[in-house]
């Protein structure tokens, strides 16, 4: 249960299951917006990232919220039709992190509306667009506590070296996706 601001009723939590390419992705909201997107901790580099294969909700999906719906539009899109996600709304947010006005909240949205599909950014790059430049290393605090990965495309910030750096999903799943954006973005050129 997720409680949003003083006074107002406790949500009404869904969970859907999703699977996509890269293993199972739990997602959880309520009819306000997102609360977390769980990525599958990989240790096996799936099958490489041009075979984008199905993606389908495997549980869950009886009675699906607005928020989630959108979600997993997203979600399908992005792995199995990249070209058609610009079109499709970014689902409503509804997580403390992102409701509150603070730096990681700053940088999310920055990084959200900023760095596009098949683009990648520096810590502190994306440091200097969200108005602290000195800020780098609170850039990947900031990443670390992401509470919807891959729509905030936190796999998109990598190290000033071009090493990846860490990840959520793990070294393997950020790898992945950002191998999956290139290859995707040079099919559309």
């Amino acid at each position: 249960q997720v409680n949003s601001k003083a006074g107002e009723p406790p949500c009404k939590e869904s969970h859907v299951v999703l699977l996509s390419p890269v293993g199972k992705i739990e997602i959880s909201g309520c009819e306000r917006g997102l609360h977390e997107i769980k990525l599958p901790k990989m240790s096996v580099l799936p099958a490489g990232a041009e075979s984008l294969g199905t993606c389908e909700v495997c549980e869950g999906a009886e009675e699906m919220p607005e928020p989630l719906e959108q979600c997993t539009a997203w979600l399908r899109a992005y792995f199995c039709e990249p070209a058609t996600v610009g079109n499709l709304p970014v689902p409503a947010f509804h997580h403390p992190l992102l409701q509150q006005d603070s730096f990681t909240r700053q940088v999310l949205w920055t990084l959200l509306n900023d760095v596009k599909f098949g683009e990648a950014v520096s810590y502190k790059q994306l440091a200097h667009l969200a108005g602290h430049s000195r800020a780098a290393r609170a850039v990947g605090s900031a990443m670390r506590s992401n509470p919807i990965p891959i729509i905030i495309p936190c796999h998109r910030v990598i190290r000033s070296s071009g090493d990846t750096g860490s990840y959520g999903g793990g070294q393997l799943l950020k790898e992945w996706l950002l191998s999956h954006e290139k290859l995707q973005k040079e099919k559309l050129a």
